[in-house]
């Protein structure tokens, strides 16, 4: 079966005021006690893992890899490809910032082994990337996208709409701006305003107001419309893509197999067992230093969790899930993978969508998708 390793790099030049995710600001860190505590995780996820497949996919998040010197990425390449080894087309992402600091080591990441980038634009607008706490300008932006796709095979951005008092007509001239650039793939994000954040701290102290359910939906809609007019459509609910160039590692995930992360706060499944590293970087480092990895949760997952989370990862994607596939893989009847009653009802409504074997959100229930996971996964299996 297909597998693949995420690592995780916490670091960033600061904190975006609407992420989430695990990024911490420090003032030095030390590449060479990293590159030793990485390499470490990684033999221990080896030595616990079932290897006999070869890797088809590497993702470096963070956190900014591309802040990541060129040499420690090459170092925990070949470590990778030593130890599982690497399927020939193997898809090696790193996510970066559109700085002219970070451009400036395109060359030298594309050498150690990189062949996508994903590139966090987020907009166009210089206003809008103060706004969203950005230190880039869009300038640099167009330069970096410019300097990507002549060093590597494979470019994506990251563009976030749905933004306090965004128009239609704003949204249609600047996402037409970033088609014209030519990437293979786009990731577009409605904003959303995520818990202990500081956005969260500005909207409950009525600094802004997040834009309105209908108004976000219509942008929604607007924008699968121009992506696929554009030949790059949704293959996921926020994820565009020309033929043949659909991000490989995230497929991995949403068709729910089997991937290995390492570094802070990387989550992992691999053979029916959950692992989640420690998320704040100093412990994390104490943790390789105690018991060998960075482990801080090993969790088995019996066959109902599991079977949970493919359909809640699956069904966020076009080409949907296939159900009996997923009673083969978990033992589990259709009956007790997707409520018939609940199924046959938002079909009427034409949410969801049947053919063959496969269970499908159509494109009118995908701005609904949240509510309808919760309609169609039975309670009992969300709840094993």
């Amino acid at each position: 079966m297909a597998r693949s390793l995420y690592i995780h790099w916490p670091f960033c030049l600061a904190k975006c005021p609407y992420c989430d995710f695990n990024s911490h600001v420090r003032e030095r860190t030390d590449m060479g006690v990293w590159e030793a505590a990485l390499l470490a995780d990684m033999r221990a996820e080896f030595a616990a893992g079932n290897n006999e497949e070869p890797f088809i996919s590497i993702f470096f998040g963070g956190g900014t890899p591309s802040l990541m010197p060129p040499a420690l990425v090459a170092s925990l390449l070949r470590e990778a490809e030593k130890l599982w080894g690497f399927a020939d087309d193997i898809e090696i992402t790193l996510e970066g910032n559109p700085s002219s600091v970070e451009a400036e080591n395109f060359a030298d990441l594309a050498s150690a082994g990189i062949n996508r980038v994903s590139l966090g634009v987020q907009s166009l607008r210089d206003d809008v990337l103060r706004f969203l706490g950005r230190l880039h300008g869009a300038n640099e932006a167009l330069d970096s996208v410019e300097t990507a796709q002549k060093l590597f095979s494979r470019v994506s951005i990251d563009l976030i709409y749905a933004r306090p008092d965004q128009t239609p007509e704003e949204w249609r001239q600047e996402l037409s701006e970033a088609l014209a650039l030519g990437t293979s793939h786009m990731s577009l994000y409605q904003l959303t305003i995520e818990p202990a954040t500081r956005f969260a701290t500005d909207v409950r102290l009525g600094r802004f107001e997040p834009l309105e359910d209908d108004p976000a939906a219509d942008l929604f809609a607007l924008t699968r419309d121009m992506t696929a007019e554009a030949r790059l459509p949704a293959y996921e609910i926020s994820n565009h893509a020309k033929r043949g160039e659909e991000s490989r590692h995230n497929l991995t995930y949403w068709r729910y197999r089997d991937y290995h992360g390492i570094g802070p706060g990387a989550h992992g499944r691999r053979g029916g067992i959950a692992t989640t590293r420690h998320k704040k970087p100093e412990n994390f480092l104490t943790a390789v230093q105690k018991q060998g990895d960075g482990i801080a949760e090993h969790r088995i997952l019996d066959n109902r969790e599991q079977a949970s989370e493919a359909l809640l990862m699956g069904l966020r994607l076009a080409e949907g899930i296939d159900l009996s596939e997923l009673e083969v893989r978990f033992g589990i009847s259709r009956s007790g993978l997707v409520d018939g009653r609940k199924l046959a009802l938002y079909q009427n409504f034409g949410l969801v969508r049947t053919s063959g074997d496969r269970l499908i959100v159509s494109s009118a229930g995908m701005p609904l998708l949240d509510g309808l996971l919760g309609e169609l996964v039975p309670e009992e299996l969300v709840s094993s």
